[in-house]
């Protein structure tokens, strides 16, 4: 299986990107043959040291990325027939699942990327490749980097060193400093169609062909909550209650409530990452920091700034994870209203919530097309005031009596 083949649907961006990994190929080996640094590949390189990729959510920024970075990797004897990027060799399969020595997967699980985080990855770039063929660096929430965060990278990537390469991912160039969007070469990855995603859950997931159906429809093609919804049940049903809040602001009293119901779900959804992962990483730190064993063991004198940083991170990414859930869930309310919006105009678009098709006749029936419209900008101005840090319940609850407007 050759790296390519989780990326769904990006045809013209596979072909770049694997132009760009046989051009890498041969400056290698040109630089490894006898005689010193060779010439590499003759005309205009298609390889250069800084990638953006960018791209809709579960457009799959992330795995283009991985993908080029384990080609880049690639240590088949037979890359100079098929190309690097087997997905069976050392290089390739190390650099997939996260083990390669010279491959850097940066994802953070917080609010932002600080300057103390991209100081050590701007070191590291400085490196040499310890063993692999290029010292690669993803970046897989460049749009989460803060201002003086960008700044200090931006230096790293106006002059990085001769064998290390930057792929960073965003939503839009928009999101990136345009001093590092103009220094790297742009990539922009489309919503996969929905019969790809689904085709991909069966043959890579073994779901079946119709529940993969569905919630590729669901999702309007985002790959990552496909799966999650077609394999978890739980997902499932938090969506059916999102689907619900329609019929549910007929009035003041219920508009509020749904809402309340909103945050507390996202809340639960927080407090669940943090039970999986929060205990574990504290009695991991812990064990380092050589606490007697158990909970209620003492820390040694001087270790106790470690463990309110390890604190605050948590509390960091519980936040994250709130504002995330409740993101999918304004995604989700925004998909009905615009299959409401294409019933009500007698569009010829096919309808994501096909599960839920009863519900959505009944709001087209009970309103008209201009009072959809307002709805679902009532959703984007939610979505807006959140990323504003508006305080999640007033925003939501704002949003709630929106929708009951009309």
């Amino acid at each position: 299986m050759a790296v390519w083949d989780d990326l769904v649907g990006q045809d013209r961006v596979i072909e770049q990107l694997a132009a760009a990994a046989r051009d890498a190929d041969a400056l290698v080996t040109a630089e490894a043959a006898p005689g010193g640094p060779g010439a590499g590949p003759g005309g205009a390189s298609k390889m250069t040291h800084a990638w953006l990729f960018t791209g809709p959510p579960g457009s799959g920024r992330a795995t283009a990325a991985r993908a080029f970075a384990a080609a880049l990797q690639c240590v088949s004897p037979d890359r100079a027939y098929g190309g690097p990027g087997c997905g069976f060799c050392d290089g390739c399969h190390t650099s997939l699942v996260g083990t390669h020595a010279d491959v850097e997967v940066v994802r953070t699980d917080v609010l932002s990327i600080g300057v103390k985080e991209t100081r050590e990855l701007v070191r590291r770039a400085q490196l040499s490749p310890a063993g692999g063929r290029w010292q690669v660096i993803v970046l897989e929430d460049a749009d989460r980097l803060t201002e003086g965060a960008g700044n200090v990278l931006l230096k790293a990537v106006e002059e990085p060193a001769p064998r290390t390469v930057w792929l960073l991912c965003a939503p839009s160039l928009e999101d990136v400093l345009p001093t590092i969007r103009s220094r790297c070469r742009s990539l922009t990855l489309r919503t996969p169609p929905a019969g790809a995603v689904a085709d991909i859950l069966v043959r890579r997931d073994g779901i079946e062909p119709e529940l993969a159906d569905r919630a590729a429809r669901a999702t309007q093609g985002h790959i990552g909550r496909a799966r999650r919804l077609a394999t978890d049940e739980r997902a499932r049903a938090r969506r059916a209650a999102v689907l619900k809040m329609p019929l549910r602001v007929a009035d003041m009293g219920g508009a509020l409530k749904a809402a309340q119901e909103l945050i507390d779900a996202a809340a639960e959804d927080a407090k669940q990452v943090a039970e999986e992962v929060d205990t574990k990483e504290t009695e991991e730190l812990r064990a380092a920091l050589g606490a007697a064993a158990g909970t209620g063991g003492r820390l040694p004198r001087g270790t106790a700034g470690a463990m309110k940083d390890l604190q605050d991170r948590q509390k960091r990414r519980a936040t994250r994870t709130q504002r995330d859930s409740l993101d999918l869930a304004l995604t989700d309310l925004t998909g009905f209203y615009r299959d409401v919006l294409a019933i009500q105009l007698g569009s010829r678009v096919e309808i994501a919530n096909t599960d839920a098709r009863d519900t959505l006749e009944r709001i087209a029936a009970g309103s008209r097309p201009e009072a959809t419209l307002r709805r679902i900008e009532a959703i984007v101005a939610c979505r807006r005031a959140l990323d504003r840090n508006v305080a999640p319940l007033l925003a939501v609850e704002a949003m709630a009596v929106a929708l009951r407007a009309g």
